[in-house]
């Protein structure tokens, strides 16, 4: 029995393209929303005994959690087989731990409310933090990663600065550092990495950074899981320019992109930054953002577990 994709609305052009990938049209529903502003989510298809794919990444506004919350109490309602809330973007992500008494974990949250509405899996991408999969009890959790369709792309973009080994890899912040490291050995004979440190006196605010690692005469790739404000690529950018580099380029999975994001990536020294549709494209982008899609990923993961294949050989990059 072939499986049933949905778009929820939040990123129809990545659906679309999932389905081609599998080899299935887009299941047929009704979406809506009313003066109010509250959500109405309607099949209209039989979905009994089928397994039902319901693709929303949750990035805001909250409306995005709302249709997908409704759509999987629909489908459950309407005796579907299985349901798998695909999330290329997991909202929220961010908040996994208390950092301040009286804090809700909301990361937590969401597991709760998605488990609790019946959700048989999670199909999601680059997870701010992997151990969110904790969070789920009888939800099965299934991760992917844009690495391999990201490293094919820089393969091909810095074929000369590879073969003259000029490129070092740089991990925003010491968090990032296994993900930085992750590209490097994939990507140079020598994988050079480079890391930034830096505190914070309030969120989304550096109050210093310093640089370890030599950059002199290279060409800087900063990898990161997201993009939001870019401030911190920003002031990244200008600090690896001040320590000799000769090109910056940034890679994040997550395109949040948020506030004045577009103007603080058209003034900062970043050449390229490169982004996935996790988060859909069809919005306003600055010219120096260069979208890599990952739908194959998603379709091949798709079909991998319809047929009860393993989704690992999906994160083979050599």
């Amino acid at each position: 029995m072939e499986p049933v994709i949905f778009s929820l609305g939040a990123n129809d052009h990545l659906a679309a393209q999932i389905a081609a990938r599998v080899g299935v049209p887009l299941g047929e529903m009704k979406r809506r929303t009313f003066s109010d502003g509250e959500e109405q989510i309607q099949f209209l298809e039989n979905l009994r005994g089928k397994n039902v794919f319901l693709v929303q990444p949750t990035n805001p506004p909250a409306e995005n959690w709302t249709r997908l919350f409704l759509a999987i109490d629909a489908a459950r309602g309407a005796s579907a087989h299985e349901i798998t809330a695909v999330i290329p973007y997991f909202g929220y992500a961010r908040q996994d731990r208390k950092s301040k008494p009286r804090e809700p974990i909301s990361a937590r949250v969401f597991a709760t409310i998605l488990e609790s509405l019946g959700t048989d899996r999670v199909l999601t991408m680059d997870l701010h933090n992997d151990a969110i999969g904790g969070f789920f009890r009888t939800t099965n959790v299934d991760y992917l990663y844009a690495r391999p369709v990201l490293l094919a792309h820089f393969k091909n973009i810095f074929k000369d600065a590879l073969a003259s080994d000029d490129l070092v890899v740089v991990s925003p912040d010491a968090g990032g550092v296994v993900r930085a490291q992750s590209y490097a050995k994939r990507l140079m004979r020598s994988a050079d990495l480079a890391i930034i440190h830096k505190e914070r006196d309030i969120p989304n605010q550096i109050a210093r950074m310093k640089l370890i690692g030599d950059v002199k005469g290279k060409i800087a790739l900063i990898v990161d899981d997201m993009a939001d404000t870019c401030g911190t690529l920003s002031r990244a950018a200008t600090l690896l320019m001040e320590n000799g580099a000769t090109e910056v380029y940034a890679t994040t999975t997550h395109g949040v992109l948020s506030g004045a994001s577009n103007e603080t990536i058209d003034a900062s020294p970043i050449k390229k930054l490169f982004i996935t549709d996790t988060i859909s494209p069809e919005r306003t982008l600055s010219e120096k953002i260069e979208i890599v899609s990952v739908a194959n990923v998603f379709g091949d993961a798709i079909k991998r577990i319809e047929t009860g294949e393993s989704l690992s050989a999906l994160f083979e990059t050599e």
